[in-house]
Formats: structure tokens, C-alpha cells, sequence
């Protein structure tokens, strides 16, 4: 797509003068149904096991049978999702159930653990020890529970919600261990993922009796809102002061924009109009820090005070950062209606839908450099796969048809 101020009316959108938001809406909905999802569907799944294949080629080939349970979860919710929210596809549930099944069966371990990677028939290879294969498995049950109608795998997402928090917050011993030298801080990626699975367990009406939960991962994620430099840190102390060293000045632009619409939900929710402000400014800081003025698209890392990031990948574009501020920008603008969130939304755009869909095989590249050329040809990997895309085409697809 050419770097123009709208997209290109598809075939179907009728009166190329259109207005932009019809013409955004009809590109965004062709995306997601004609582009993106098929590719999906017809590549992942496997015909001999349950769980979809997550590691495909540029087109679809599967280069690595490997399952990251990661990357099941996030498929098996975006398919429940999906068929709940737009259309009762069977394939669509039948892909879920396929994810999921594959995760109960060998993933789950007895003590509630969620194995990281497995054989392509479910022997276990690799366990990390962070939480996020255990809130993808539960973000998947809770999706799926409510797409097929099964009210008792949202009683289980209920258990491995309280699972993973007693785990995360509970007692000393239940906590991984620290060592001596080890100095005491937090990451923003703890508290903005439970706002979002606590947001996908309880759904719109059931989180009430969640508010004491949400209210201390709004306070922690607070703390790395820094309002003095007009920065989102990624590590702080747990009083929020800085933290030392390289970590204490990492800024990671998409975690900000991705946890700023999370607050915005909440805010939204708990009807609290300066949690909204907040949210508000951190997609705009992030996105004032983060983007390429010389090059385009958004930064992975940055230091905070301007000396060059430890991460060597600092400054590739990534795919997924670009869906958080696609999502972020419009999502001010519908509940602001501020010109600088439609600008900005429209600038990520731009950047986003000339340099990461693959024209020739659907779906879209992951990973580039700073020029904003391809680096990774893969389409699927142990971080990639069926769900950052997606899910930003459908919720900016249902705000524009708002907006519309």
C-alpha cells in the first residue's frame, strides 16, 4: 500500500469518496475476514493432532512443529472470541477447542503450571518461569467456556485466575526465589496482564467481585507512570521510584500503548474519568517517545535518559507494537474525539499497512529493521502468531463501525 493520507478503497467500498471513516472500516474488515484469519485457518491446523501448528513460513509451510502454548492460548481465544462476538462459524469454534484441547490434555501440569513449548503430539519440552502461558490458557478457557456455552470452563478460568494470583501475590514461598544481590522491583507486564485477564474471565458484568484485585494492579501499574519525565518505565521499585541501571530507564513504547488501553477499559468500567486521563497519557507519551522521525514506525526499546539501549534488537519494528497503537489511538479519538489521537492513529497506519502485510501470501511480517525492511520472513513463531493482528483489526473494526 503507498504511503497516502487514506487507505485505498477496496473493490467493495463503492464511492472512492467515501468518508475516511467508511473507507478505514471497510480496509480494516477486509483485513481480518479476507486476509488475515484464512490464512489461519487454513495453515495452522494439524491433521493428525489436536493444537494448531503456530510455526509458519512466509506461506504457511509449518518449519518447526513445536507448540508454544503461548501462541495456542491466544489462537483458541481469538477463534472463541470471534465466534461469539461477529459470527457462529463452526471452524472458527472448532479451532478453539482444537487449541485448548491440546493444552489440557498435556500443557496443564497437576500443580496448575502450563508447560511453555511441547511436541507436536504434546510431550513436554520447556517451562518458563513467568505466568504467561498460565493466563493465555486461562484467557482461552474463559473465552471458549462463553462461545460454546459451558459454564463450568469459566468456573476452571475462575480457578487458574485465583491460581496465578496466589502464586504472583500470595505468600513468600509461594513466589519464585531471589538472590541476594537481586535488586527489588516490579515490571509493568505483572499488572497490565491481569487488568486484561481479569477483563476476559468476568466479562462486561461479573468483575465486581474482582474490584479489590483490580484496584491493586491499577495502583502497581500507576507506578510506572512517571508523570515528572512524561515516561511509562517498564521497571520500577515497588514504591514506584526509579529503579537503577538499564532497567530502570527502559521504555518498551508498545507495553505502554498496550497497557494504556487496558487502563482505558477499566477507567471506562469504574467510570473514573481521570484513570481515563491517565490511560490517555500514556498512549500519547509513549507514542511522542517511541516513534522513528527519521525512519517511521515504533521503536522496540529505548533508554529513558538517551544512552543506547542493552537490547541489541532496540530498534526494530515490530508488528505488535504497531497493533497496540492502532488500537490506543483510535480508541482515544472515539471516546476523546481529540484530532491528535485521529492523527496519530492515522500516522500508525500509514506506517503500519505499507511495510508489514505480505501481499503475495496473506497475513503479515513480524519483524523489520529500522528502515522498515524484513528481517524474519515467518508469519508464525514461538511470539508470533494468531492474535496481536487479529485482535486489533476486530476492535478497531467494531470502533469504526461505531464511529461510522
Amino acid at each position: 500500500m503507498s504511503d497516502s493520507t487514506l487507505p485505498d478503497p477496496p473493490p467493495n467500498a463503492g464511492d472512492a469518496s467515501a468518508p475516511p471513516i467508511r473507507r478505514y472500516r471497510t480496509r480494516y474488515e477486509d483485513a481480518l475476514f479476507e486476509d488475515v484469519l484464512p490464512f489461519w485457518e487454513t495453515h495452522s491446523p494439524d491433521d493428525e493432532h489436536d493444537g494448531p501448528f503456530n510455526n509458519l513460513d512466509r506461506d504457511g509451510a509449518v518449519y518447526d512443529s513445536t507448540k508454544h502454548a503461548w501462541m495456542l492460548g491466544r489462537q483458541a481465544w481469538t477463534f472463541a472470541t470471534l465466534y461469539r462476538d461477529v459470527e457462529e462459524r463452526p471452524a472458527w469454534l472448532d479451532l478453539a477447542r482444537s487449541g485448548l484441547a491440546f493444552l489440557q490434555e498435556h500443557a496443564v501440569r497437576p500443580d496448575g503450571r502450563v508447560f511453555y513449548s511441547l511436541t507436536a503430539d504434546g510431550r513436554p519440552i520447556y517451562q518458563q518461569r513467568k505466568i504467561f502461558s498460565e493466563c493465555f490458557y486461562t484467557m482461552a478457557l474463559a473465552a471458549y467456556a462463553r462461545a460454546a456455552g459451558e459454564p463450568e470452563r469459566l468456573r476452571e478460568a475462575e480457578d487458574e485466575l485465583e491460581h496465578i494470583w496466589n502464586g504472583t501475590f500470595g505468600s513468600e514461598e509461594a513466589r519464585r526465589p531471589t538472590h541476594e544481590g537481586q535488586p527489588d522491583v516490579q515490571s509493568l507486564a505483572v499488572p497490565m496482564i491481569f487488568l486484561n485477564l481479569i477483563e476476559e474471565v468476568t466479562g462486561p458484568d461479573d468483575w465486581q467481585r474482582y474490584r479489590r484485585e483490580v484496584r491493586t494492579c491499577i495502583a502497581r501499574l500507576q507506578r510506572h507512570v512517571h508523570e515528572e519525565t512524561q515516561t511509562v518505565r517498564e521497571t520500577v521499585r515497588p514504591d514506584g521510584t526509579l529503579a537503577d541501571g538499564p532497567d530502570g530507564r527502559l521504555l518498551n513504547p508498545g507495553h505502554a500503548l498496550e497497557a494504556g488501553w487496558f487502563l482505558r477499559h477499566w477507567a471506562e468500567r469504574l467510570d473514573d474519568d481521570d484513570l481515563a486521563a491517565t490511560a490517555d497519557d500514556m498512549a500519547r507519551w509513549a507514542f511522542a517517545d517511541g516513534w522513528d522521525e527519521e525512519h517511521g514506525g515504533l521503536f522496540y526499546f529505548l533508554d529513558a535518559e538517551g544512552f543506547s539501549p542493552v537490547q541489541l534488537e532496540w530498534h526494530m519494528k515490530l508488528w505488535w507494537p504497531h497493533c497496540e497503537a492502532l488500537y490506543a489511538h483510535l480508541l482515544r479519538y472515539a471516546r476523546t474525539g481529540e484530532t491528535e489521537a485521529w492523527d496519530a492513529f492515522e500516522k500508525t497506519h500509514r506506517y503500519t499497512f505499507a511495510h508489514f502485510p505480505d501481499d503475495e501470501h496473506g497475513e503479515w511480517f513480524g519483524y523489520l529493521n529500522r528502515r522498515g525492511e524484513v528481517t524474519h520472513r515467518f508469519k508464525g513463531g514461538p511470539y508470533k502468531g494468531c492474535f496481536h493482528v487479529p485482535r486489533t483489526l476486530w476492535r478497531c473494526w467494531r470502533l469504526l463501525q461505531e464511529l461510522e
